[in-house]
């Protein structure tokens, strides 16, 4: 298990800050109703890699949290618990990931993106729709074509900002027994 410490609340303020910032300043329409492109989930799902599921859950809510309260239309709930379910899952995914050791080659990618895809489904086509439903009787099909894009767009992004991401920090962290002793 990752350890909670003074570096992974920073993380969990860093990444909640960027999450809202990305989410907030750098989103793209999509067409379906209040459904947007942006790069959030890339860095929600690098931050849950690296600090684990507590970082990733907190995060997410956060992040999501303030979006949705500087647009001015309320909190949306059912999003901003969806967006926490993504990055606790993201980071229970990729616990057997040693990211800090420098390890993110094919096998890792792979992890990570299945990871994401199914907790991009799980987050948007399950928990997001069916709380929408609960919480504000929203009608069921709007919800979930809300749900499948939310999902689409989300896997497209995180597959390149949160590999890149990945890839990134892994190439600058020592690899395991790089350092040697000089006799």
């Amino acid at each position: 298990m990752k350890r909670f410490s003074v570096k992974t609340v920073v993380a969990i303020g860093i990444g909640a800050a960027l999450f809202f910032v990305l989410g907030r300043f750098v989103s793209i329409p999509s067409g379906i109703p209040d459904t947007n492109i942006s790069i959030q989930y890339g860095v929600l799902a690098f931050i849950a890699a690296v600090f684990g599921p507590i970082a990733g859950f907190l995060a997410g809510i956060i992040g999501h949290f303030f979006i949705d309260f500087s647009f001015g239309w309320g909190v949306w709930w059912s999003w901003v618990i969806a967006s926490s379910i993504f990055g606790c899952i993201m980071g229970l995914a990729t616990m057997k990931i040693d990211i800090d050791n420098g390890e993110f080659a094919l096998k890792e990618i792979i992890i990570f993106n299945v990871s994401q895809i199914v907790a991009h489904l799980i987050s948007w086509v399950g928990v997001a729709p069916a709380l929408d439903i609960l919480f504000y009787k929203e009608p069921a099909n709007k919800v979930f074509i809300q749900g499948l894009t939310s999902a689409g767009i989300n896997i497209l992004a995180t597959a390149v900002v949160g590999t890149l991401l990945c890839v990134a920090y892994a190439a600058a962290r020592p690899k395991k027994d790089s350092l040697k002793e000089e006799q």
